[in-house]
């Protein structure tokens, strides 16, 4: 019951067009994974270049995501086994006349996203940038989210600040993340892909 009820959400979210006046071009819904994968990674939007490719961090922030960061293959990171890999906003959201992205439309999250939450049974929380985490605990301080391990729903939660290009300035203000913490966090996540082999 549980299985059909996740592949009517996953046909429901791939149907979904609630935002295209508000884009202005053709939504395209992108997650990957199934109902039982050990991992849930949730980001805050797919980028221009995953809008394009139609799978999760084929970007710059995927490479240093993937490959600096987790350590992981791609046969690893898209194993639906092994990951689940969703955001706040399934659908690319376009660009601010400033240049950067959009935010994503609230009413994804409030609509899919607890729903996926909910449904896919992982052992693992894997929120990415400070407005996924804002999202799940919007009393708490950002950086004592990424330095510590968290619950939701039970689960451990861990907190990634986003691995973008771009996001250069709070590395430089938080350099304890890529000396010690991004080395616990890693421990922690091939402990449990090493469990699922």
């Amino acid at each position: 019951m549980e299985e059909s009820n996740f592949n009517k959400l996953k046909k429901d979210i791939i149907a979904c067009r609630l935002c295209k006046d508000t884009f202005g071009f053709e939504p395209r819904p992108i997650f990957h994974g199934s109902k039982h994968s050990k991992i849930m990674q949730i980001s805050q939007a797919p980028s221009n270049n995953v809008h394009i490719s139609g799978k999760p961090f084929t970007d710059l922030s995927g490479k240093r995501l993937k490959y600096e960061w987790y350590k992981i293959s791609d046969e690893i990171f898209y194993n639906p086994d092994y990951f689940y890999i969703t955001a706040m906003a399934h659908c690319y959201p376009g660009k601010l006349k400033s240049g950067g992205d959009r935010l994503p439309p609230v009413i994804c999250a409030n609509k899919w996203l607890m729903k996926e939450v909910s449904i896919v049974d992982s052992e693992l929380i894997i929120l990415i940038g400070k407005y996924a985490a804002s999202y799940f605990f919007p009393n708490k301080n950002y950086n004592e989210l990424i330095f510590s391990n968290n619950k939701l729903l039970g689960k451990t939660t861990i907190v990634l600040p986003h691995p973008s290009p771009v996001n250069i300035k709070w590395f430089k203000d938080n350099p304890g993340f890529m000396e010690k913490r991004l080395g616990e966090i890693r421990n922690l996540l091939h402990s449990i892909l090493n469990k699922s082999c």
